[in-house]
Order: C-alpha cells, then structure tokens, then sequence
C-alpha cells in the first residue's frame, strides 16, 4: 500500500472520528453512571433496541466473566429495555430515537462512547445476542486474558462469530426471560466457512455457517460476515469502520498470523436464532434500518415462514471452548 492509500485511509479515520464527535449530540444520557468506572476495569458497550427479554441473562454472562461496566445506547425501544437497565447500579444508559442507519448502523454512537468512556481500557462492543468464549473461560475471567494480552503487546482479540440454532423450527420452543439461550439453541456448523483477507484493510473476511446454508443458499457470498474483533485496548484515535468486523488504525485488524502459526483467537455464540426472531424480523423490515436495503432481514422472512430446521446431520452439540479449539474455530495461541 503506497503512501496515497496511506494518506486516504488516515483521512477515512479523522472524519469517522469527526461523525462520532457529530452524532454525540443525539444521545441523551437516562442513566450516567460512569464516575463508577474504574481505571483496570473491562467495559461493555452496546447498542441495543427491544431487546428486554434478553438483557437479564446477557448481563448475568458478562458480569460472571467479570466485567464491572456496561454502556448501552437505548435506540427507541418500547418494551421497557432503557427503565430496566437505568435501574442496574453497573450501567450507564443513553437513548435516542435518531436513525440507527444514518448513524452507521449505531457505529458513529459507539465510536464516540469508547472515545470517551473506554479510552485506556479493554473494550468489549457487542450485540445483545454474543456471548464471548475465549480460552480458559471456564475457569479465568475477562481480566485473566487482557492482562495476557497486555503481557504482549496484543491490541485486540479477534472471535468469530457462531451462529447457534436449535433442533427443529426456531418458534417450537419460546425463549423466556433470563434463560441461557443455549439451553435451547445449542447447535452449530462446525464447517462449511468461507476465510479471505481483506487487503485493503488486512483484516480476515468469514462466510458460512446456517445463515449461508439456509438463508442464501444460492448467494452464500452475499450473507453476513462472521468475523468480528469485539475486543479492543482502545485508544483515543481508534474507530470502528463497519460493525464490529474491521477498525482503523488497520493494524488492529491483523489478529492473525502470516508465518504459519496460530494466535490466541474466540468465538461470539450467537444467540440470534430463537422464538423472539420473528417478531424481529417484522420489526426490522418495517423500520429499514439495516445494512444493504436489510437484504439480510429480508432472507429471514423468506425462509422463516417455511419454519426451516437450521439442523443437518453434520451439527454438532456445543460443549465448551475446548470443542471449539478442537475444531479449529478458535485457538488459544501460546497462553497456556
């Protein structure tokens, strides 16, 4: 990459920045409660909307692994989601009813949020349907890795996202609040992905899985991409350009290795195929506010209707980190 592209891609950067910097002014604090934070502290940051029926679990996951707080923004939800949350001593709140799409699909909030709130610390941003799985999870907290991390001079952890399915249609049996959702989606495609890397950005591009086989059956490079980097020292000068798939300085992106080797890489179980999917869906498509015309949630209510059984005879049952090591999805590099 020549000194241009360079220059091109330092200027793509500033005026992400300066979107972040804008679009702060559509956020109204429900619930600040960040003079709490400590400075070793793992934050989580969320942009999130109706999604109640899953936040009691999701906060119970992160606070086991040890992260002390969240920062969600609250994207005009009507089912109670920003009272419940402005009610729990670890969270900090904003909402907003401006458009999520206009806002890079709720990237220029976050971007801002962790500018000003996550700078100088480990920074987990996540949906509210991704449960982290890194090495030793079950039996070290977040804190255990990111001092790994830092031992080395590791920027970010990658985790490829897994989408989790039940046995049978999604709707047959009703996710209720507060369970594991892998109670009941505990399913996944232990092959069948797509990896290339993205030159321009160095960062890893991942296809496939049951939204691939399912949902674009005949385009499976048109469905949504798996790899993710949710987990970040962030700095002041740091973006996310889309989701949580790519950041600049692109350095951060080159989460794995070009010699041969394995570095320490997880999984984000993806939660997204259960009974509250539907409704979803209908929401979504109505709303438009997803990338690519929602062409994503459009596959959906193609095919759910159909009530398809995302199973095949090649799934595997989820066990633990272990499995997922085992089977290459993930690698725990040279922590031991």
């Amino acid at each position: 990459m020549g000194l241009r592209d360079l220059v091109r891609l330092r200027r793509k950067r500033r005026l992400r920045q300066f979107r972040a910097i804008r679009k702060r002014r559509e956020l109204s604090p429900l619930s600040d409660r960040t003079a709490q934070i400590r400075p070793d502290d793992v934050l989580v940051f969320v942009t999130a909307r109706n999604e109640r029926i899953r936040l009691p679990y999701f906060l119970r996951y992160y606070r086991d692994m040890g992260v002390r707080h969240f920062l969600f923004v609250d994207n005009g939800s009507d089912d109670g989601s920003a009272d419940y949350l402005a009610e729990q001593e670890d969270c900090s709140v904003w909402t907003t009813s401006a458009s999520y799409k206009a806002a890079n699909f709720g990237m220029d909030w976050m971007n801002w949020l962790l500018r000003k709130y996550g700078t100088g610390h480990w920074t987990l941003t996540l949906d509210p349907d991704e449960f982290l799985v890194y090495p030793f999870c079950d039996t070290r907290p977040i804190q255990a890795l990111t001092d790994w991390l830092d031992t080395y001079g590791i920027r970010s952890f990658p985790a490829m996202l897994l989408d989790m399915y039940p046995k049978g249609p999604i709707d047959a049996q009703p996710y209720r609040e507060g369970q594991n959702p892998f109670d009941l989606a505990c399913w996944f495609d232990s092959g069948n992905y797509m990896i290339k890397t993205n030159p321009e950005y160095r960062n890893l591009w991942i296809q496939g899985g049951p939204r691939a086989r399912i949902f674009f059956p005949e385009e499976p490079k048109r469905a949504p991409s798996l790899n993710k980097i949710p987990l970040v020292k962030w700095e002041r000068g740091h973006v996310y350009l889309s989701s949580t798939h790519m950041l600049l300085p692109r350095g951060l992106n080159q989460v794995y290795d070009t010699i041969g080797g394995e570095m320490a890489s997880g999984c984000l179980l993806h939660a997204k195929f259960l009974s509250p999917l539907t409704a979803k869906v209908e929401e979504e498509l109505q709303r438009k506010q997803h990338y690519a015309g929602s062409r994503e949630y459009h596959a959906y209510a193609r095919t759910i209707s159909k009530e398809p059984d995302l199973w095949c005879k090649w799934s595997e049952k989820y066990i633990n980190w272990r499995q997922l090591e085992i089977l290459g999805l993930m690698s725990k590099g040279n922590w031991a």
